[in-house]
């Protein structure tokens, strides 16, 4: 009997293992990577070695002594005939503006540079005479930062050290992730809004009929998602489809056409026509459930059409809503590519100041901590969903 169970065992595992491999090939080690790349910053101390163990002993209250320059004149000379200087100066300059054209002056008038390195390297470019720029090299020197979350919560680092919010004017990614947090929501109750009605009426027609009705509910989904987006581009300009019914009808006048696309207005409305089937089928499974005779029996005890609907119908249906609401807004917190096309300046979400320094700027360690935030939030409200509605309540059928 143990030989038996044990083989029932083998065998089991052995059918669970390629979908275990595929989880771990393809969520979590992409997952692990990025919460890696998010402190791994290996650039200064792999293309600038000589400067940064120099700067090791160095106690920040003074210019650095010869031999440290010496050092960065090594480092510079080096790192201009392997091309690799280019990538600490890019580095350097995310923290601070100005370190790129330093470093990079200084490697172009690299014949120039001679001992005493000290006094060459400051008649090349006074910048080497600044303290500042030497102790973002320093703190910059380590492998492991948390530079890119303190950048990615608007925050600075002072030359002494000290961290502290940049000046609210000046601030890009939390109002990002506040705008990206409450149009999801607005996204998630529209799609609410529109859903329930047509979920509601599927789930009484005639099978037959629900059938063909469903079948219009999934045409989206055979048609490309970047054909979806551009066909509301058509219709949401100014001189688009529905400013010309507007205009035709006489509610606003030919001069003054509504800008409804490239803006928070287009993203919202394009997005809520691509997730709404995401709402419509968890409802409508779970309408599908609902006896009707259950309005029939209280309507017969006395109640109006509504208070059998809002007392009896209703309160069965939450199910439903709440899977798709949960499906909608975390599908829709994490979108980039309708608000790319549509959004605008107003109309993006924090999703495409990821893909931004992904594909843009190259600052993967920063569109990595950026990524882990966005997790955590997820991960938060997700679990705030869950203490208040709790995923047993949630159902698909």
């Amino acid at each position: 009997m143990h030989r038996s169970l044990r083989r029932n065992k083998i065998r089991a595992s052995m059918l669970v293992a390629p979908l275990v491999i595929f989880i771990i090939v393809t969520f979590v080690a992409p997952i692990g990577n990025m919460l890696y790349r998010s402190v791994d910053d290996p650039l200064v101390s792999d293309f600038m070695p000589q400067t940064t163990a120099a700067l090791e002993g160095w106690d920040e209250q003074q210019l650095p002594d010869e031999a440290i320059y010496a050092a960065l004149a090594q480092d510079i000379i080096e790192g201009r005939k392997a091309k690799t200087i280019g990538k600490a100066a890019k580095r350097l300059n995310y923290e601070k503006s100005g370190m790129r054209s330093l470093i990079m002056g200084t490697s172009r008038k690299h014949k120039k540079i001679q001992a005493p390195y000290k006094e060459s390297l400051v008649d090349i470019k006074k910048g080497w005479g600044d303290l500042d720029n030497w102790k973002v090299i320093k703190r910059l020197g380590a492998s492991v930062t948390a530079s890119y979350y303190i950048n990615a919560f608007d925050m600075e680092t002072s030359p002494e050290g000290e961290v502290s919010f940049v000046d609210p004017k000046e601030q890009i990614y939390l109002k990002l992730f506040w705008r990206t947090i409450w149009m999801s929501m607005l996204i998630t109750g529209m799609t609410v809004l529109l859903g329930y009605p047509v979920s509601y009426l599927l789930a009484s027609l005639p099978m037959k009929t629900a059938n063909v009705l469903m079948i219009l509910v999934l045409l989206p989904f055979w048609t490309s998602l970047l054909v979806r987006t551009s066909s509301w581009i058509a219709m949401l300009q100014a001189q688009g489809i529905l400013n010309d019914l507007l205009v035709w009808f006489g509610i606003i006048a030919d001069e003054a056409r509504i800008q409804m696309i490239y803006n928070a207005i287009g993203t919202v409305v394009a997005m809520t026509h691509i997730l709404l089937p995401f709402m419509i089928l968890p409802l409508y499974s779970v309408m599908k459930t609902v006896p009707p005779s259950y309005l029939r029996a209280a309507r017969s005890l006395g109640a109006t059409p509504w208070t059998a609907f809002w007392q009896v119908y209703l309160p069965q249906t939450v199910p439903g809503i709440s899977a798709g609401a949960i499906l909608v807004f975390i599908l829709s917190i994490g979108y980039y590519i309708t608000p790319a096309l549509v959004g605008g300046q107003s109309g993006q979400f924090i999703g495409n100041l990821i893909a931004y320094h992904m594909q843009g700027s190259l600052n993967w360690g920063l569109a990595a901590a950026l990524g882990v935030m966005l997790l955590v939030l997820v991960l938060g409200i997700y679990g705030v969903y869950n203490r208040v509605v709790g995923t047993n309540s949630v159902k698909l059928g």
